[in-house]
């Protein structure tokens, strides 16, 4: 089962997944993509990858170092990324 959520702004679109095995946020912008994944339990560091199923670039605690890569990969501003709210509590 796979439960998801969808947001956009500033021509970037996100896309929050549940499946059962990872809690998934991808950001996609211009054919460009990053994901940023954790855990389905929640806990464990959130790995960047180059999508959802893509190359695992780096692992952090925080949420907002996550972000701040995913963004650096897009070419775009942190505060630029859209978030669904389901995915607002990702991180440690």
């Amino acid at each position: 089962m796979t439960d998801t959520e969808a947001a956009s702004a500033n021509g970037i679109e996100a896309r929050y997944e549940e499946t059962d095995g990872e809690r998934r946020l991808t950001f996609s912008r211009d054919g460009r993509e990053a994901t940023v994944a954790q855990n389905a339990d929640g806990y464990a560091m959130l790995k960047v990858r180059t999508g959802p199923d893509g190359d695992e670039l780096e692992r952090y605690y925080g949420f907002d170092m996550a972000l701040d890569h995913a963004a650096e990969l897009l070419g775009a501003a942190v505060p630029d990324l859209p978030v669904p709210g389901a995915a607002a509590d990702m991180g440690m």
